[in-house]
């Protein structure tokens, strides 16, 4: 292992003090995050950071595919929303479901598919007020259903490549496209993983809900008037799929699509209103903070992996696990649901994601190729992304689905203990998580 130097202490000084403050300031937490960045940037720039120059900031250290694919997904999102197509869709479910229980099981799995391609947070706001509306008419408290709404949201959020930003984040990382959630090396990918938790996480929705048998009638349903932003939403993913499968070496591609499609659908919009209204309330919505975060995120990383702290992790997770492959894969999975439970996993798994191609190269060992690297490197690569993912529904504060579910039942005077949280929380997790845990293992890391 590399020896700590002076630089390693300062930088992970900078850090822990910067994700420290972003913590136990949650709301004032782009602040830090751009300090801490700017702070390390100038590190950098000075040299007491090897190698950080803006050349390779702006070239390697900034994901701008990421960027970029946020950017077009949130603002094409507000726009769907807008049109009542996904409330339309829920009524529909309610109108079909014989009592309050399969109902509230019926939109957390629809939750959980919606939330495979838009944003987890907004999956939440989107089909709250449906549950709030269906819990009053069959005089339930919504409490739990909110929360089953919640913690199905997080664990789709691995199951594509725009599922969440921790998706896009492996997915500019290793350089995966859309079709690769579905089918990578040859094997059946994160999709199906995610969709065998969802199911899982379903039994045990039946049982918290097992005395939830009111009936429920659907007086009146949502009306769509504008179907073009959904078109556009299908439109996007076809996109993102035949992107996949084109011989195009262009990594800005994925992004390119997401911003096209949106400012197509901005322009429609304007020139439906004539006012631009509702297209400028989708600019509004876009979340300008997570991009800012994530953006400083990039440089804070890059000066981890400059300064050879991320080196440093990898090769101690691999003395640990005593070179086997099978240990590391199990601390990484595990390590991460722990911490996703109490902190936000977009920086964790940031900085994550070099310390297993580290790992990777490790295991791989001296004169290994890059497809036996990759190969090597990928169970680890998605049991990070699954534990991240998955590890935020244990506890009310290790999502931002969870903290707005909370939010919105506290504007209705609803209180949620933590336990009453983790009482759904914790078995969905455990359930979820082990199911991938198994499957990730059995198709990409045994044999290995």
């Amino acid at each position: 292992m590399p020896v700590f130097d002076t630089t390693m202490i300062v930088v992970t000084i900078i850090f822990v003090l910067t994700y420290s403050l972003m913590l136990v300031f949650a709301q004032k937490r782009v602040f830090f995050a751009l300090g801490g960045a700017i702070v390390l940037l100038v590190l950098g720039l000075t040299g007491f950071i090897p190698n950080m120059s803006l050349q390779y900031l702006f070239l390697e250290g900034i994901n701008w595919n990421v960027l970029m694919m946020l950017f077009g997904t949130m603002g094409l999102v507000s726009l769907f929303i807008d049109t009542g197509m996904p409330a339309l869709i829920a009524d529909k479910i309610l109108d079909r479901s014989p009592n309050y229980r399969f109902a509230i099981i019926s939109l957390a799995l629809f939750a959980g598919v919606v939330s495979a391609f838009i944003d987890n947070v907004a999956t939440v706001l989107m089909i709250a007020p449906i549950v709030f509306d269906a819990a009053k008419k069959a005089k339930a408290n919504p409490v739990n259903a909110i929360i089953a709404i919640a913690v199905a949201s997080n664990l789709e959020g691995a199951a594509t490549l725009v599922g969440d930003t921790t998706s896009i984040l492996l997915g500019g990382y290793m350089g995966l496209n859309f079709a690769d959630f579905f089918w990578f090396l040859g094997e059946p990918s994160l999709f199906f993983y995610n969709q065998i938790g969802l199911v899982l996480g379903a039994v045990v929705l039946l049982f918290v809900f097992r005395k939830e048998k009111q009936s429920i009638v659907i007086e009146e349903k949502t009306k769509v008037t504008d179907f073009v932003p959904s078109y556009l939403m299908l439109l996007l993913l076809l996109a993102l799929i035949v992107a996949s499968f084109l011989p195009i070496e262009f990594p800005l591609i994925n992004g390119v699509i997401c911003l096209a499609i949106m400012i197509i659908g901005l322009v429609y919009e304007i020139a439906r209103s004539h006012n631009g209204a509702v297209a400028k309330k989708a600019i509004k919505e876009v979340d300008y903070q997570t991009l800012t975060i994530l953006l400083s995120i990039f440089v804070i990383v890059a000066a981890l992996s400059q300064s050879g702290i991320v080196d440093w992790i990898g090769q101690g997770i691999a003395k640990v696990s005593n070179s086997n492959l099978f240990i590391a894969y199990t601390i990484i999975v595990w390590v991460s649901v722990i911490i996703s439970a109490f902190i936000d996993n977009i920086p964790y798994v940031a900085m994550m994601l070099g310390v297993v191609k580290i790992l990777g190269i490790t295991f791989a060992g001296d004169g290994a190729t890059a497809t036996e690297i990759l190969r090597i490197s990928t169970p680890l690569y998605f049991g990070l992304l699954c534990g991240a993912t998955l590890g935020g529904n244990l506890t009310p504060i290790g999502a931002s689905a969870n903290v707005a579910a909370i939010g919105l039942l506290k504007k209705k005077n609803y209180s949620v203990s933590t336990g009453q949280f983790m009482k759904i929380g914790v078995p969905f997790t455990l359930i979820a998580t082990f199911s991938a845990y198994v499957l990730v293992w059995l198709f990409f890391g045994l044999g290995l």
